[in-house]
């Protein structure tokens, strides 16, 4: 199944926000709980309450940080 073009700016959101979301919940959780037994139910719920935020800010700040990168570098 392929999804249409229109949406890659929004599936971009969606899985680096999904990906950073995961990588940084559970880094912040081991460093400050370490691993116990309920880590991988308190990784979800983490998970979960910030995905939604971390979406939103990726969705609306990537247009802008392509165009300054863009300005930054020369091909």
């Amino acid at each position: 199944m392929r999804i249409p073009a229109r949406f890659a700016p929004l599936l971009f959101g969606a899985l680096l926000s999904a990906i950073m979301v995961s990588l940084v919940s559970a880094f912040v959780l081991l460093v400050n709980q370490g691993l116990h037994p309920g880590f991988l139910a308190a990784w979800a719920r983490s998970c979960a309450t910030t995905w939604p935020v971390a979406f939103i800010a990726v969705t609306l700040v990537a247009p802008w940080v392509r165009r300054t990168v863009a300005k930054l570098t020369v091909s």
